[in-house]
Order: C-alpha cells, then sequence, then structure tokens
C-alpha cells in the first residue's frame, strides 16, 4: 500500500520525505489556503519535495471550466494528478481529461457505485472518504472493501485511495481492506511508528548494554 501525505504545509511534506517512504501528496482547496500562497506556487513547490503522486484540486463545478483548469494543473508537473469532484459534470471532465491522457483523483466518494462512474469514466485514482463515514456512524472501512471487491470483480484499473484518515487505527483497516493507497496527515502518519513496547525493549536493551559496559569496566 502507498502512504501519501494529506498536507500542503511543506515543511509537514518535507519532514514526511526525510523517511523516504512516503510515496506522494494530496493536497485540496482548504489546505491550500492555509498556507496563504499561490495555490499554483505552492502545488508547485511540494513538487519540488516529493516525487511522487501530487494530488492538486480543481475548484470549479461546471464541466467546461473544470477540464479547462485540470489542464492548467497538469502543466504544473508530470507528477501531477487533478483532483475532480464526484458530482455529474465531474465525471464528465474525468472522461474527457482521462482522454487527453490527464491522470484524474475523484473525490468525495461516499458509496460503491459513486466509485463504480468513477473507474468507468477512466479516473486513476477514488477516493472513499473513510473518517467522514465514521463521524456519522458509518463503517468507512466498509465502503473500501465494497469498491475494491468492485474494481477486482470487472477488472478495473483504478486504485482506491483511502481518504480522511483519523488515526492508526484507519490506516490498517484501509490495508486490511486491500486500499491502494491511504492518505494521512502528518500527525497520524507520525503515530504510525509508535508503540509502547518498542519504548520499553529498546529501554531495556540499552539498559542491559550500558550494565555489561559497567562489569567490564569494573573487571
Amino acid at each position: 500500500m502507498r502512504l501519501f501525505i494529506d498536507s500542503a504545509n511543506l515543511d509537514e511534506i518535507r519532514k514526511a520525505a526525510e523517511y523516504g517512504i512516503v510515496d506522494g501528496v494530496t493536497t485540496n482547496p482548504s489546505l491550500i489556503a492555509k498556507e496563504g500562497h499561490d495555490p499554483y506556487d505552492q502545488i508547485r513547490a511540494i513538487c519540488g519535495v516529493i516525487d511522487g503522486d501530487i494530488s492538486a484540486e480543481v475548484v470549479s463545478t461546471e464541466t467546461g471550466a473544470m477540464v479547462a483548469e485540470g489542464r492548467d494543473l497538469a502543466r504544473i508537473h508530470d507528477n501531477i494528478v487533478v483532483k475532480i469532484p464526484l458530482i455529474r459534470n465531474g465525471i464528465k471532465a474525468v472522461k474527457t481529461l482521462a482522454g487527453e491522457g490527464i491522470r484524474t483523483n475523484v473525490t468525495l466518494c461516499f458509496s460503491p457505485m459513486q466509485a463504480l462512474l468513477a473507474a468507468k469514466a477512466g479516473a486513476y485514482l477514488v477516493s472513499p472518504f473513510m473518517g467522514r463515514l465514521d463521524d456519522i456512524a458509518l463503517d468507512g472501512c466498509d465502503l473500501i472493501r465494497e469498491i475494491v471487491a468492485v474494481y477486482e470483480n470487472y477488472g478495473y484499473a483504478t486504485q482506491v485511495l483511502a481518504a480522511s484518515a483519523r488515526g492508526p487505527l484507519h490506516v490498517k483497516e484501509a490495508a486490511l481492506a486491500g486500499a491502494h493507497v491511504a492518505t494521512l496527515p502528518y500527525k497520524v502518519f507520525d503515530r504510525l511508528f509508535d508503540h509502547p513496547l518498542t519504548d520499553i525493549g529498546l529501554e531495556k536493551f540499552l539498559a542491559d548494554y550500558r550494565k555489561t559496559l559497567e562489569q567490564a569496566s569494573a573487571a
């Protein structure tokens, strides 16, 4: 499973990139707006940090405008994947952009049938939002499993990107459900490293080693 960072903050993205295991970045208009810079400049800067898929979202809702905006975003860098909302006009835009060889990430997916439409339109990625479903007492992991099953049934090449991860448990569930990608905020990514038994075990190993050195010095 590929891991993406869901952020537009260059400091966070650089810290994540230092591990050498991050495969890409997802952004959205809200994340871009928080950084206070020209959106295209910020996206271009992100492309200079991570050599992988960088999702950049359109802000138009009419088909023609989404297509034009998608073309502009794709020109920023070869790694750009154009994010398109899963609405009627969005599916039309995905079909057009896919026909031009422009990769798309269809976002705000909340049902297997929506995901089916995205795949039929030629989407490169589809982004079901696990966390937002959990927020309203539905099982976001079930949605991932169902979409993966639909795609496997019919051989669709569209990859499932588990989005809206609230914590490490969501990442584990997405991996077990067969998601091709998980995107997560930096704070969630950082928590994947943590386990109390790792800390306790390392502390004991180092304490035993120091004790051995002290005994050797005393002898």
